[in-house]
This record gives C-alpha cells, structure tokens and sequence, in this order.
C-alpha cells in the first residue's frame, strides 16, 4: 500500500492509494503456468483391438438347456416337460446338473398351487445342488 502525500495544505493528511503491480505480476505468472501444463494434462491412450469375427454362434446343445420345473395346480411336479415325482425330482436333478455347466434352475408355479407344496418343491430344488433358483411369475405366452 502506498501514500500520497498532500502539498502542505491544512486538513489535507495522506490518502492511501492500491498498488496492482505486484497482484498483476502475480496473476500473470499463474496465467502462464496453467497455459503450460494445460496440454500435458491431456492423455491419450491408443488401443489396438482385433477384428471382429462374423462367424454365427453354434446353436446351444442339450447340454445347455435350460432347467425349469413347474408345480401344477394338482400338484404335478414337472421338469422341463417331463412329469416326476417330488421324491425322484432330487435324484434326477444331481444328474442334469452333474452333466451342465452351472446349477441353476428356474421355478415355475401355478397361481392355484399349495403354497408349502410349492416351498417343498423349492426345498429339494436347493438340496440337490441347486446355487440359483429363479422364480419365473409371468408365463410370457400370456403377455
């Protein structure tokens, strides 16, 4: 900060007076640094990715299948299209899954269904090794 001071007069005192010089020089330095590092901050990465392959994908073998077992309003236990009973169902899920690759099975029941036979049906679903069950509730024929 700096003062001028008066020409001697009587009431006149100092009057103080901002010097920017100092701020300018400042904010011209900053100005001068962000133009600088602006460009380095700037990355590019190059990626090399291959071709991509028009070849169809082989259609899913049986092995592949997906596995559903729906519970009838009578209360007939059905794997995929096949009716079973409850007490064969966990024999012969360990086998479909023994020959799959992962475990998992996709429920579906009737709204008209015993609730705790549709719980026991879940039950031997997860006691023959199922790791997901997914609980089908729309039919999507009915959409």
């Amino acid at each position: 900060m700096a003062f001028q001071l008066g020409a001697g007069g009587a009431g006149q005192g100092p009057t103080p007076q901002m010097n920017v010089t100092p701020l300018v020089d400042v904010v011209l330095v900053l100005l001068i640094i962000f133009m600088v590092v602006a460009p380095l901050l700037v990355k590019q990465l190059h990626l090399a990715t291959p071709p991509q392959q028009t070849q169809a994908t082989p259609p899913a073998s049986a092995d592949d299948a997906q596995v559903v077992v729906r519970l009838d309003a009578d209360g007939t236990v059905r794997l995929n299209t096949e009716a079973i009973a409850l007490e064969r169902l966990e024999e012969r899920l360990r086998r479909v899954f023994a020959a799959q690759t992962d475990d998992v099975v996709f429920f579906e029941a009737d709204d008209r269904a015993n609730y705790a036979q549709a719980v026991a049906v879940m039950d031997t679903l997860r006691a023959a090794g199922a790791l997901t069950i997914g609980v089908v509730t729309a039919d999507p024929a009915r959409r």
